[in-house]
C-alpha cells in the first residue's frame, strides 16, 4: 500500500477537489494578471464561507464573470448584476457581486500605472515568495503586516471586498508566501520552485513605507 503523503491540516480532507488544489495550486508563484484577478474574486466571494464552498463553485465563477477577464468585468452592467443574482453557480450576495465589478474597475488602473498588477502586487514582498516556516508553536497567521499594507493600498484604490485577511489568502494562494507547512510535501517543492523565481520585476520593488507604517500602528 502506498504511504499517504503528508499533507497541510486544511487539506488532509476526503474532498477531492480541495486535496487536488492544495497538491497543484496553492503556494505556486503566479505572474498572470487573469490568475490574480480570478483570486480576487475567489477570496472575496469567500468572506464568512468556508473555502470548499468557494472551490467548488470555480466553474461557475468562471463562467458567471466571463472567465476571470477583468475588462469584460469592468463593462458589466446593473442589468448583468441582476442576472448574477439568479445564477445558481455562485454565492448570490449583492454587495460581492458589486465588487467584483469595482474591483474590476480598480484593478485595470492599478495595471495601467505598474505595467500590471502582477508587478504592483508582488512589491509588497520585495518581488520575491516568502518562505515561510510555521508549525511547531508558530501558528499560520491570518494577517501580517505587508498584508495589512497590502489591503489598505488596495482599498486607497477603490477596491471592496479587500480586507487584510483576506489580502493574505490571496498572497497564499498565488505564492507570495509559502505556508505549507514544513512537514507537508508541497513546502519543499514549491520552495524549490519559489527558488527560481531569479529576481524581482522590473518595477517591483519592496514597499517599505506602507509596512512600516502597518507595524508602526501594531506597536502603537
Amino acid at each position: 500500500m502506498a504511504k499517504e503523503r503528508k499533507r497541510c491540516a486544511w487539506a488532509r480532507t476526503d474532498d477531492p477537489v480541495m486535496r487536488e488544489y492544495h497538491d497543484r495550486e496553492w503556494g505556486v508563484p503566479q505572474h498572470s494578471d487573469r490568475r490574480h484577478f480570478e483570486f480576487l474574486i475567489l477570496e472575496g466571494a469567500q468572506a464568512g464561507l468556508s473555502w470548499s464552498t468557494i472551490l467548488h463553485r470555480r466553474a461557475g465563477y468562471s463562467n458567471a464573470f466571463a472567465g476571470f477577464d477583468p475588462v469584460r468585468v469592468a463593462r458589466f452592467s446593473p442589468r448583468r448584476v441582476e442576472s448574477l443574482m439568479r445564477d445558481s453557480g455562485i454565492i448570490r450576495n449583492r454587495r460581492k457581486i458589486e465588487s467584483a465589478v469595482t474591483n474590476a474597475k480598480a484593478f485595470l488602473k492599478v495595471a495601467r500605472e505598474f505595467g500590471s498588477f502582477d508587478a504592483y502586487c508582488w512589491r509588497f514582498v520585495g518581488g520575491r515568495p516568502r518562505q515561510n516556516r510555521w508549525g511547531a508553536g508558530r501558528p499560520v497567521p491570518a494577517t501580517t503586516a505587508e498584508s495589512d499594507a497590502f489591503s489598505h493600498d488596495l482599498k486607497s484604490r477603490g477596491f471592496r471586498f479587500v480586507g487584510s485577511t483576506i489580502v493574505y489568502a490571496h498572497m497564499q494562494a498565488v505564492g507570495m508566501v509559502n505556508d505549507h507547512l514544513p512537514s507537508c510535501f508541497r513546502y519543499s517543492e514549491i520552495g524549490r520552485r519559489a527558488g527560481r523565481e531569479i529576481a524581482p520585476h522590473p518595477r517591483s520593488r519592496p514597499v517599505g513605507g506602507p509596512v512600516a507604517a502597518a507595524r508602526d500602528r501594531r506597536a502603537a
